[in-house]
Protein backbone atom coordinates (compact mmCIF):
# COMPACT_ATOMS: atom_id res chain seq x y z
CA UNK A 1 0.00 0.00 0.00
CA UNK A 2 0.87 3.53 -1.08
CA UNK A 3 -0.42 6.04 1.61
CA UNK A 4 -0.26 10.13 1.92
CA UNK A 5 -0.01 11.68 5.10
CA UNK A 6 -1.05 15.26 5.58
CA UNK A 7 -0.15 17.01 8.44
CA UNK A 8 -0.82 20.24 9.97
CA UNK A 9 3.32 21.28 11.02
CA UNK A 10 1.81 24.29 13.02
CA UNK A 11 1.14 21.40 15.69
CA UNK A 12 3.59 20.02 17.60
CA UNK A 13 1.53 17.18 18.50
CA UNK A 14 0.39 16.63 15.07
CA UNK A 15 3.78 15.88 14.15
CA UNK A 16 5.07 13.74 16.70
CA UNK A 17 1.77 11.88 15.93
CA UNK A 18 2.15 11.59 12.15
CA UNK A 19 5.89 9.89 13.01
CA UNK A 20 4.26 7.12 15.45
CA UNK A 21 1.82 6.59 12.06
CA UNK A 22 5.04 6.85 9.82
CA UNK A 23 6.44 4.00 11.64
CA UNK A 24 3.20 1.90 11.90
CA UNK A 25 2.65 1.77 8.25
CA UNK A 26 6.59 1.06 7.74
CA UNK A 27 6.25 -1.59 9.82
CA UNK A 28 3.32 -2.80 7.70
CA UNK A 29 5.61 -2.44 4.34
CA UNK A 30 3.49 0.63 3.04
CA UNK A 31 5.45 2.92 1.13
CA UNK A 32 4.68 6.59 3.07
CA UNK A 33 4.55 9.60 1.24
CA UNK A 34 4.41 13.31 2.35
CA UNK A 35 4.20 17.19 0.41
CA UNK A 36 7.74 18.61 0.10
CA UNK A 37 6.96 21.22 2.76
CA UNK A 38 7.03 18.08 5.25
CA UNK A 39 10.31 17.32 5.09
CA UNK A 40 12.17 19.64 7.25
CA UNK A 41 10.11 17.23 10.26
CA UNK A 42 10.56 13.92 8.52
CA UNK A 43 13.62 13.59 6.10
CA UNK A 44 15.18 11.15 7.79
CA UNK A 45 12.01 8.51 7.99
CA UNK A 46 11.84 6.84 4.96
CA UNK A 47 9.58 9.39 3.50
CA UNK A 48 8.93 9.69 -0.21
CA UNK A 49 8.33 13.47 -0.49
CA UNK A 50 6.57 14.70 -3.71
CA UNK A 51 6.24 18.63 -4.73
CA UNK A 52 2.76 18.48 -6.55
CA UNK A 53 0.03 17.71 -4.36
CA UNK A 54 -2.14 16.26 -7.47
CA UNK A 55 0.84 13.90 -8.02
CA UNK A 56 0.78 13.00 -4.28
CA UNK A 57 -2.80 11.92 -4.11
CA UNK A 58 -2.73 10.32 -7.35
CA UNK A 59 0.14 8.14 -6.71
CA UNK A 60 -1.94 6.73 -3.44
CA UNK A 61 -3.75 4.62 -2.06
CA UNK A 62 -4.84 5.90 0.41
CA UNK A 63 -4.33 9.78 2.73
CA UNK A 64 -4.22 10.17 6.36
CA UNK A 65 -4.78 13.94 7.78
CA UNK A 66 -3.29 15.26 10.79
CA UNK A 67 -4.79 17.98 12.51
CA UNK A 68 -8.47 19.04 12.71
CA UNK A 69 -10.52 19.67 10.84
CA UNK A 70 -9.02 22.38 8.38
CA UNK A 71 -6.65 20.02 7.32
CA UNK A 72 -9.12 17.37 6.38
CA UNK A 73 -10.74 19.93 4.67
CA UNK A 74 -8.03 21.11 2.59
CA UNK A 75 -6.38 17.60 1.96
CA UNK A 76 -10.19 16.53 1.01
CA UNK A 77 -10.24 19.05 -2.21
CA UNK A 78 -6.94 16.71 -3.66
CA UNK A 79 -8.29 13.32 -3.00
CA UNK A 80 -11.77 14.07 -4.45
CA UNK A 81 -9.81 15.13 -7.58
CA UNK A 82 -8.05 12.02 -7.72
CA UNK A 83 -10.55 9.47 -6.06
CA UNK A 84 -7.98 8.70 -3.20
CA UNK A 85 -9.93 7.75 0.24
CA UNK A 86 -9.19 9.69 3.22
CA UNK A 87 -9.13 9.46 7.07
CA UNK A 88 -8.27 11.88 9.65
CA UNK A 89 -6.92 11.49 12.72
CA UNK A 90 -7.67 14.57 15.02
CA UNK A 91 -5.44 16.31 16.54
CA UNK A 92 -7.44 19.47 16.56
CA UNK A 93 -10.20 20.88 18.94
CA UNK A 94 -13.77 19.62 17.16
CA UNK A 95 -12.86 17.23 14.59
CA UNK A 96 -16.05 16.16 13.33
CA UNK A 97 -15.29 14.42 10.25
CA UNK A 98 -11.59 12.74 11.73
CA UNK A 99 -12.55 9.45 12.17
CA UNK A 100 -9.14 8.65 14.75
CA UNK A 101 -8.06 10.00 18.11
CA UNK A 102 -4.61 9.76 18.80
CA UNK A 103 -4.90 6.94 21.14
CA UNK A 104 -6.80 4.87 18.42
CA UNK A 105 -3.46 5.23 15.75
CA UNK A 106 -2.76 1.63 15.95
CA UNK A 107 -6.29 0.77 14.07
CA UNK A 108 -5.22 2.01 11.25
CA UNK A 109 -2.64 -0.88 10.47
CA UNK A 110 -6.33 -2.30 8.79
CA UNK A 111 -5.60 0.52 5.99
CA UNK A 112 -3.22 -2.31 4.78
CA UNK A 113 -4.90 -5.26 4.91
CA UNK A 114 -8.30 -3.65 3.39
CA UNK A 115 -10.10 -4.46 6.74
CA UNK A 116 -12.87 -0.58 6.44
CA UNK A 117 -15.82 0.72 5.10
CA UNK A 118 -15.60 3.95 2.98
CA UNK A 119 -18.70 6.49 3.01
CA UNK A 120 -19.37 8.89 0.32
CA UNK A 121 -20.20 12.75 0.59
CA UNK A 122 -21.34 15.17 -1.71
CA UNK A 123 -19.22 18.21 -2.47
CA UNK A 124 -20.73 21.07 -3.58
CA UNK A 125 -19.13 23.18 -7.59
CA UNK A 126 -19.33 26.89 -6.60
CA UNK A 127 -18.97 29.03 -10.02
CA UNK A 128 -18.81 32.75 -9.61
CA UNK A 129 -19.60 34.29 -13.13
CA UNK A 130 -18.31 37.62 -14.37
CA UNK A 131 -18.56 39.74 -17.02
CA UNK A 132 -14.71 39.02 -17.54
CA UNK A 133 -15.17 34.86 -17.61
CA UNK A 134 -16.46 32.71 -14.75
CA UNK A 135 -14.03 30.69 -12.35
CA UNK A 136 -15.09 27.42 -10.18
CA UNK A 137 -14.52 25.92 -7.11
CA UNK A 138 -15.08 22.88 -4.56
CA UNK A 139 -16.50 23.05 -1.57
CA UNK A 140 -16.57 20.57 1.52
CA UNK A 141 -18.33 22.37 4.20
CA UNK A 142 -19.85 25.39 2.46
CA UNK A 143 -19.55 28.63 0.13
CA UNK A 144 -21.05 32.10 2.05
CA UNK A 145 -22.30 35.26 -0.52
CA UNK A 146 -21.84 37.74 2.66
CA UNK A 147 -20.80 41.27 2.92
CA UNK A 148 -17.39 42.34 3.71
CA UNK A 149 -15.72 44.04 6.59
CA UNK A 150 -18.46 46.94 6.82
CA UNK A 151 -21.18 45.78 8.98
CA UNK A 152 -24.22 46.65 6.23
CA UNK A 153 -26.64 44.24 5.52
CA UNK A 154 -27.07 43.38 1.80
CA UNK A 155 -29.68 42.24 -0.29
CA UNK A 156 -29.46 38.62 -1.73
CA UNK A 157 -31.56 37.04 -4.60
CA UNK A 158 -31.85 33.53 -4.96
CA UNK A 159 -32.93 31.59 -7.58
CA UNK A 160 -33.52 27.60 -8.07
CA UNK A 161 -33.09 26.28 -11.93
CA UNK A 162 -33.01 29.85 -13.29
CA UNK A 163 -36.58 31.07 -11.53
CA UNK A 164 -36.01 33.98 -8.58
CA UNK A 165 -37.53 32.14 -5.50
CA UNK A 166 -36.81 34.58 -2.36
CA UNK A 167 -35.06 37.93 -1.59
CA UNK A 168 -32.91 38.08 1.53
CA UNK A 169 -31.65 41.37 3.05
CA UNK A 170 -29.39 39.99 5.66
CA UNK A 171 -25.48 39.31 6.33
CA UNK A 172 -25.50 36.44 3.42
CA UNK A 173 -26.46 33.64 2.68
CA UNK A 174 -24.66 30.00 3.47
CA UNK A 175 -24.67 26.88 1.20
CA UNK A 176 -23.96 23.99 2.84
CA UNK A 177 -23.09 20.46 2.25
CA UNK A 178 -24.55 17.78 4.88
CA UNK A 179 -20.89 17.60 5.82
CA UNK A 180 -20.95 20.76 6.55
CA UNK A 181 -23.91 21.13 8.24
CA UNK A 182 -22.13 20.86 11.88
CA UNK A 183 -19.92 23.55 10.72
CA UNK A 184 -20.27 27.55 10.27
CA UNK A 185 -24.08 26.42 9.05
CA UNK A 186 -24.54 25.14 12.89
CA UNK A 187 -23.34 28.22 14.52
CA UNK A 188 -25.89 30.01 12.36
CA UNK A 189 -28.82 28.40 13.13
CA UNK A 190 -29.09 25.56 10.68
CA UNK A 191 -29.88 21.97 11.46
CA UNK A 192 -28.02 18.97 11.84
CA UNK A 193 -28.12 16.67 8.55
CA UNK A 194 -26.26 12.89 7.86
CA UNK A 195 -23.68 13.09 6.11
CA UNK A 196 -24.84 10.22 3.91
CA UNK A 197 -27.79 12.62 2.80
CA UNK A 198 -27.43 13.95 -0.68
CA UNK A 199 -28.76 17.51 -0.43
CA UNK A 200 -27.85 21.13 -0.19
CA UNK A 201 -28.62 23.24 2.56
CA UNK A 202 -29.44 26.75 2.19
CA UNK A 203 -29.32 29.12 6.01
CA UNK A 204 -29.39 32.97 6.04
CA UNK A 205 -26.71 34.72 7.40
CA UNK A 206 -28.76 37.39 10.56
CA UNK A 207 -31.03 37.53 7.91
CA UNK A 208 -33.61 40.72 9.14
CA UNK A 209 -36.48 38.91 9.39
CA UNK A 210 -38.65 36.84 11.85
CA UNK A 211 -39.29 34.20 9.27
CA UNK A 212 -36.28 33.58 7.26
CA UNK A 213 -35.64 29.78 7.61
CA UNK A 214 -32.79 27.27 6.81
CA UNK A 215 -33.97 25.31 3.52
CA UNK A 216 -33.00 21.89 2.20
CA UNK A 217 -32.83 21.50 -1.41
CA UNK A 218 -32.64 18.35 -3.60
CA UNK A 219 -29.10 17.74 -4.45
CA UNK A 220 -30.27 18.60 -8.15
CA UNK A 221 -30.86 21.97 -7.91
CA UNK A 222 -28.76 24.61 -9.09
CA UNK A 223 -29.18 27.76 -6.99
CA UNK A 224 -27.79 30.87 -8.10
CA UNK A 225 -27.00 34.33 -6.10
CA UNK A 226 -27.01 37.71 -7.10
CA UNK A 227 -26.37 41.29 -4.67
CA UNK A 228 -27.19 44.71 -4.30
CA UNK A 229 -24.92 46.06 -2.57
CA UNK A 230 -25.14 49.41 -0.10
CA UNK A 231 -22.85 52.37 -1.20
CA UNK A 232 -19.28 51.71 -0.03
CA UNK A 233 -19.68 48.36 1.26
CA UNK A 234 -18.39 45.18 -0.83
CA UNK A 235 -19.61 41.64 -0.78
CA UNK A 236 -17.56 38.54 -0.37
CA UNK A 237 -17.76 34.71 -1.88
CA UNK A 238 -15.58 32.51 1.13
CA UNK A 239 -15.43 28.92 0.23
CA UNK A 240 -14.46 26.75 2.98
CA UNK A 241 -13.19 29.18 4.74
CA UNK A 242 -9.98 29.28 2.52
CA UNK A 243 -10.85 31.41 -0.23
CA UNK A 244 -11.82 34.76 -0.52
CA UNK A 245 -13.58 36.45 -4.42
CA UNK A 246 -15.00 39.60 -4.56
CA UNK A 247 -18.52 39.88 -5.71
CA UNK A 248 -20.34 42.59 -7.41
CA UNK A 249 -23.64 43.25 -8.20
CA UNK A 250 -23.50 42.42 -12.10
CA UNK A 251 -21.72 39.01 -10.75
CA UNK A 252 -23.80 35.90 -10.23
CA UNK A 253 -22.98 33.06 -8.20
CA UNK A 254 -24.27 29.23 -9.11
CA UNK A 255 -23.45 26.34 -6.53
CA UNK A 256 -24.56 22.91 -7.09
CA UNK A 257 -23.71 19.33 -6.46
CA UNK A 258 -20.13 18.81 -8.23
CA UNK A 259 -19.71 15.53 -10.37
CA UNK A 260 -16.88 14.95 -7.88
CA UNK A 261 -17.27 13.33 -4.75
CA UNK A 262 -15.07 12.82 -1.29
CA UNK A 263 -14.74 9.12 -0.64
CA UNK A 264 -14.06 8.91 3.12
CA UNK A 265 -12.50 6.00 5.38
CA UNK A 266 -14.73 4.29 8.00
CA UNK A 267 -12.95 2.21 10.54
CA UNK A 268 -15.85 1.98 13.48
CA UNK A 269 -19.61 0.96 13.32
CA UNK A 270 -20.50 4.14 14.93
CA UNK A 271 -24.09 6.22 15.00
CA UNK A 272 -23.81 9.74 13.16
CA UNK A 273 -25.77 11.43 15.73
CA UNK A 274 -23.91 9.78 19.20
CA UNK A 275 -20.70 10.56 18.11
CA UNK A 276 -21.47 13.92 17.05
CA UNK A 277 -23.65 14.09 20.98
CA UNK A 278 -20.14 12.91 22.21
CA UNK A 279 -17.87 15.78 20.37
CA UNK A 280 -19.80 18.33 21.43
CA UNK A 281 -20.06 17.03 24.85
CA UNK A 282 -16.66 16.64 24.85
CA UNK A 283 -16.03 20.66 24.11
CA UNK A 284 -18.00 22.15 26.00
CA UNK A 285 -16.99 25.18 27.90
CA UNK A 286 -18.07 25.13 31.54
Amino acid sequence: MKAAIIVNLSKEAAIRCSREIVSLLHEQQAQVCMPIDAKAYFSGDGVRFFYNMHQLFAHCDAAITVGGDGTIIHAAKYAAEADTPLIGVNVGRLGFAAEVEPDEIQSLARLNSGDFETESRLLLEVVVQKPSGESRYLAVNDAVVAHGQLSKIVDLSLAVDGETVAQYRSDGLLFSTPTGSTAYSLSAGGPILSPQMKCILMTPVCPHSLFSRSVVFESSAELSVSVKIPQGCSCLLTVDGEVNIDIAEEDRVIIRQSPLHLTLISLKKRNFYSKLNEKLREREIV
